[in-house]
């Protein structure tokens, strides 16, 4: 009778042993097969408490793993992970082994995405641009860059961060927090206008936000690098001088603030449009920046090219001509801008 048990307990430890080791054999060729692929790069959004099931589901849509009631059973039952998974945006790839795979959910790195700001960029056009690489909601993003107490919190003068989210090269992952996003555009901006600028703002009179709204309006005049300091030359003297801006792209920002959009041209009616940014009605500077400027823009506005020119004209090829008297401004715009013999 003993005996008897003492040889199906032996049989019960066998099997046990032989099933363990069949669990072994087949854990380990399973987690060592990979996909077949290419190396292809594959993002997989994995929400935040995501489980086994759900990951294997998420991995399967992207063909990472072939089988995701398998892959369930090893990271739940074999590998003993169910609960350490990370969520993010993580990077596979497509031939990775299921091992492979786990370690990208247990390491939880997540991708991140390049975005380039280019310089004269509005809010709402950063707006877009941070909805177009999916990682902000435009809406949600301009509502948030004009709410005047969050723009307080980050020492920014004025009601709205128009002109002080820096155009730069930046990498967010996905679902990072909008405040982030923006508190880090401006932190790159404050790396711009640095103690010496702010020191030569007061030299020239001019407070922190004057400088960035003169600085928007000359990014947005001229994308030749070499004119920026005429041009900020040219309206510092409009400015002492008590005149008028006159500055097409103020009343092009006074527009949009007014209507939402801009159909490409700038209008009779839109030049007498009685708003605080049209500058061919109010002297002196709009309430603020109409774009984001960049370094040399700034720059130009605090150590401007020493000019007697009070007027400059289009040469539509991306320069302009430069004047110091009307009469020399009106034989440039018959030359120029109405084809006329100057």
């Amino acid at each position: 009778m003993k005996k008897g048990i003492l040889i199906g307990l032996g049989i019960l430890v066998l099997l046990a042993g032989a099933a363990t080791l069949i669990t072994f054999l087949w854990a380990r060729s399973y987690a060592t097969t990979p996909m077949v692929g290419t190396g292809v790069t594959v993002a997989v959004d994995v929400p935040a408490g995501t489980g086994p099931k759900k990951a294997a589901g998420l991995l399967a849509e992207k063909k990472v793993i072939d089988d995701p009631e398998l892959f369930t059973l090893y990271v739940r039952y074999y590998r003993r992970a169910a609960g350490e998974l990370k969520a993010g945006e993580l990077a596979f790839r497509d031939n990775m082994t299921p091992e492979e795979a786990l370690q990208v959910l247990l390491e939880g790195t997540p991708i991140t995405h390049k975005i380039t700001i280019a310089e004269g960029l509005r809010i709402d056009e950063i707006a877009r641009a941070y909805d177009q690489e999916g990682l902000a909601d435009a809406g949600a993003f301009e509502k948030r860059a004009r709410e005047p107490e969050f723009v307080r919190s980050l020492n920014v003068p004025g009601d709205s961060l128009e002109g002080f989210l820096f155009p730069e090269t930046y990498a967010f992952r996905k679902h990072t927090p909008l405040d982030e996003i923006l508190e880090d555009m401006v932190a790159q901006y404050r790396k711009v206008y640095t103690p010496e600028f702010a020191e030569r703002a007061k030299v020239i009179g001019m407070s922190e936000l004057e400088v960035v709204t003169l600085a928007s309006i000359v990014e947005k005049e001229t994308g030749a690098p070499q004119e920026r300091p005429l041009i900020a030359g040219l309206f510092h003297n409009r400015l002492k001088q008590n005149w008028r801006l006159d500055t097409d792209p103020t009343v092009i920002y006074a527009e949009i603030l007014a209507t939402g959009s801009f159909d490409g041209k700038v209008h009779e009616t839109d030049l007498k449009r009685n708003h605080p940014y049209n500058t061919y009605l109010h002297k002196g500077l709009p309430p603020g920046p109409i774009c984001s400027p960049g370094a040399e823009a700034i720059k130009a506005v605090l150590w401007p090219a020493q000019t007697d020119y009070m007027f400059f004209v289009s040469k539509n090829d991306g320069t302009h001509f430069f004047c110091k008297d009307i009469h020399c401004h009106n034989q440039a715009v018959a030359k120029y801008q109405r084809g006329g013999t100057p």
